[in-house]
C-alpha cells in the first residue's frame, strides 16, 4: 500500500481537508527534519526522508494520520514525477539511445522469467513468481496490485499478494541505500549509475530517490529509465490476460498513467527551451519537496512489521527477482550504455 500509484491496492480515503491535515503535518515535520540534516552534513535528502520515516513508522498505527499519509505517498508522488519532467529534455532521452531502450525491455523479461524459475524452486506456481517477478520487473507495489488484479483470485491469493507488497516494500527501500553505494563503489558516471538506478530499483520514489542522491544528472537518467519500465505495465498485463488470467472479467489492466504522460509532455514543453529560467528551478525544487515527502510517507506507511509473520520462501523469490534485475541493470549500464 505504500507505493500505490495507481491507486488500486486501497481506494483513496475520503476525508475533508480537516484529515488530511494531522498526516501530512507529520510527513511536513519529517520531510523538514530531513532537509535540515541534508543540508546541514551533505547527506542526500532522500536518503534523510527514507531513514526518518522509517523511524516514524509506528505512527501508521494510528489511523487518523491514514488520509494525510495516502495523499503524501500517492498523490504528492504523482506531481513529483509530473515536475520532474521541468528537468528533463528530449534530448536526454534520445541519448540514451535505442541499445538502452531494448536493455530495460530485455531487463523487464528476463526478471519476469527469473521470478517465474525462482517460485517454482520454492514450491510456488507461475502465478506467483509472475506477481513477484512483475513487481520487481515494472514497478513495485503497483504492478503487484495491477497483476493479481489480472490473475485472479484463483491464481493468487490475498496473503500472497500482501507478502509481495511487504517484500517489494523493504528490498526497495534497501536497494535506494545500497545501490548508490555500489555505483560510487565502480566510480559510474552519471549516465552510467542513473540507468542503473532506474532499471534495477522496484518503486518510483525509491528509484528516483536513488537517482538524485547519486547526482542531478544521474537521477534525471534514473527518472527517464524508470518511468519508461512503468509505461510497459500496460503491455505486460495485456500478455499475462491472454496467457494467465484467471477472470476475463478482471483482465483489464491500466493503461500509461496520467503522471507518466505528464512526465513526457513537461520534457517536451522544456525540450524547446521555453519554460523561463526561474519557473523551471522553482518546479525543480518544488518536484525535490514532493518527492522527498513522499518518500517520507512510504516509509512510514510500510508494513514492516508484518514480514516477521510470514515464512521466508516467499521473500526468497523476490529476493531472487531483485538480484537478478541488479545484475542485469548493472552489466547493461557497464557495457551498453555511455
Amino acid at each position: 500500500m505504500a507505493a500505490d500509484l495507481y491507486g488500486d491496492i486501497e481506494p483513496s480515503p475520503k476525508s475533508s481537508w480537516q484529515g488530511y491535515l494531522p498526516g501530512l503535518a507529520i510527513v511536513a515535520a519529517g520531510t523538514l527534519a530531513a532537509a535540515f540534516l541534508s543540508d546541514h552534513y551533505g547527506a542526500p535528502l532522500t536518503l534523510m526522508a527514507l531513514l526518518i520515516g522509517l523511524a516514524l513508522n509506528f505512527l501508521s498505527a494510528d489511523t487518523r494520520l491514514t488520509p494525510g499519509l495516502a495523499f503524501a505517498s500517492r498523490s504528492l508522488l504523482r506531481w513529483g514525477i509530473v515536475l520532474v519532467g521541468v528537468r528533463i529534455t528530449f534530448g536526454q532521452i534520445v541519448a540514451l539511445g535505442p541499445v538502452a531502450l531494448l536493455c530495460v525491455l530485455a531487463i523487464v523479461a528476463l526478471t519476469i522469467g527469473a521470478g517465474i524459475l525462482a517460485a517454482r524452486r520454492f514450491g510456488f506456481d507461475t502465478a506467483f513468481g509472475t506477481l513477484a517477478g512483475g513487481a520487481v520487473a515494472i514497478c513495485g507495489a503497483s504492478a503487484a496490485m495491477a497483476l493479481a488484479t489480472t490473475l485472479g483470485e484463483k491464481r493468487t491469493s490475498q496473503a500472497q499478494l500482501t507478502m509481495v507488497l511487504v517484500g517489494i516494500s523493504a528490498l526497495s527501500a534497501l536497494a535506494m541505500v545500497l545501490y548508490p553505494i555500489a555505483a560510487h563503489a565502480l566510480a559510474m558516471s552519471d549516465l552510467k549509475a542513473g540507468f542503473m538506478l532506474g532499471a534495477a530499483i522496484h518503486d518510483v520514489a525509491q528509484a528516483l530517490g536513488a537517482g538524485y542522491s547519486y547526482s542531478k544528472d544521474a537521477g534525471d537518467i534514473a527518472a527517464i529509465v524508470k518511468l519508461t519500465r512503468v509505461a510497459l505495465l500496460a503491455p505486460v498485463l495485456a500478455i499475462v490476460a491472454l496467457f494467465l488470467r484467471g477472470d476475463a472479467s478482471r483482465a483489464k489492466g491500466p493503461g500509461i498513467p496520467w503522471f507518466v504522460v505528464g512526465f513526457f509532455v513537461l520534457a517536451g514543453i522544456n525540450s524547446f527551451g521555453v519554460i523561463p529560467a526561474v519557473t523551471a528551478k522553482g518546479a525543480e525544487q518544488i518536484a525535490a519537496g514532493l518527492l522527498a515527502a513522499a518518500v517520507t510517507a512510504t516509509a512510514i506507511r510500510s508494513p514492516l512489521s508484518q514480514l516477521l509473520e510470514a515464512g521466508p520462501k516467499p521473500l526468497f523469490v523476490i529476493l531472487a527477482a531483485t538480484l537478478v534485475a541488479f545484475l542485469l541493470a548493472l552489466g547493461a549500464a557497464l557495457m551498453f550504455v555511455g
